[in-house]
């Protein structure tokens, strides 16, 4: 079995990572490659977001791409590779992106896609598993696995909660490029702004995030809607009230409540 050993961020070949002001970057950085997902991609996606969660200085995490393709999906000549693999070696490359998929989506921490191009097949998967995600109006979107006799299967796990079966069955079994507009309209990305605005959109959005709420709010909120999916009613409501009485006695819930009440601005 094949062991995804993770690097230092010293020694980053395919990303690019910088953190400043509360915010953390992580940049696909294979231009040449259509930041096209590898085994050695997924691991430095995941050594990145490790750290970036692990660094009390970062609130939020912008994921954006250099060149003109936010990410084309898997690497294609490396998964002609993999077909002489056996089946626990394929097993351990797909659990390898399962595990990336699922860590940005249980991360402690706000995750702010920037699509500055076109992101297909898993590249669309890692675009719309953000928390948000902003993207300009060329940018295409699509699951096109089925065009290569392949499987949207990790991502179709997480649309099945985001948008339901009905839809989530019209774009997996065509396997269609959809509009920015569409993508939006279907509930996949959050925001469509225009090229020459977007980076500045986002920062701000993610600073505004950083200024205005609490880190431990945050936090809770997003493992909360996690969780509740997989709970029926009378559970979720319990496990939902449970939450809402440990915040009552976190420090954070008693310091916002006292800038309010004592009429002070307050910077998280």
């Amino acid at each position: 079995m094949t062991d995804y050993h993770t690097p230092e961020l010293d020694t980053l070949r395919f990303l690019q990572y910088e953190a400043q002001d509360r915010l953390a970057y992580i940049t696909l950085n294979r231009p040449a490659k259509r930041n096209a997902l590898s085994a050695n991609v997924v691991t430095e996606l995941k050594q990145a977001f490790e750290q970036a969660e692990a660094d009390d200085n970062v609130k939020v995490i912008i994921l954006r791409a250099t060149g003109d393709v936010f990410c084309a999906g898997a690497d294609l000549k490396y998964l002609q590779e993999l077909q002489d693999n056996t089946y626990q070696e394929n097993l351990a490359d797909s659990t390898h992106l399962m595990q990336l998929f699922y860590q940005i989506y249980t991360l402690k921490k706000i995750v702010i896609g920037q699509v500055q191009g076109h992101a297909l097949a898993g590249g669309c998967g890692l675009a719309t598993l953000c928390d948000f995600t902003f993207a300009v109006p060329e940018a295409k979107f699509g699951y096109t696995e089925v065009k290569i006799g392949f499987l949207p299967a990790v991502v179709s796990v997480f649309l099945l909660r985001r948008i339901g079966e009905a839809r989530t069955k019209q774009l997996l079994l065509s396997g269609d490029i959809f509009s920015a507009q569409q993508a939006l309209d279907y509930g996949l990305i959050t925001f469509v702004v225009e090229r020459d605005q977007l980076a500045d959109t986002v920062r701000e959005y993610a600073l505004r995030l950083a200024r205005e709420n609490s880190a431990h709010s945050m936090e809770i909120t997003k493992e909360m809607l996690a969780r509740l999916p997989e709970l029926d009613l009378e559970d979720g409501l319990r496990y939902a009230a449970e939450r809402n009485a440990d915040a009552r006695a976190s420090e954070d819930c008693r310091r916002g409540i006292a800038a309010f009440l004592n009429k002070e601005k307050i910077d998280w």
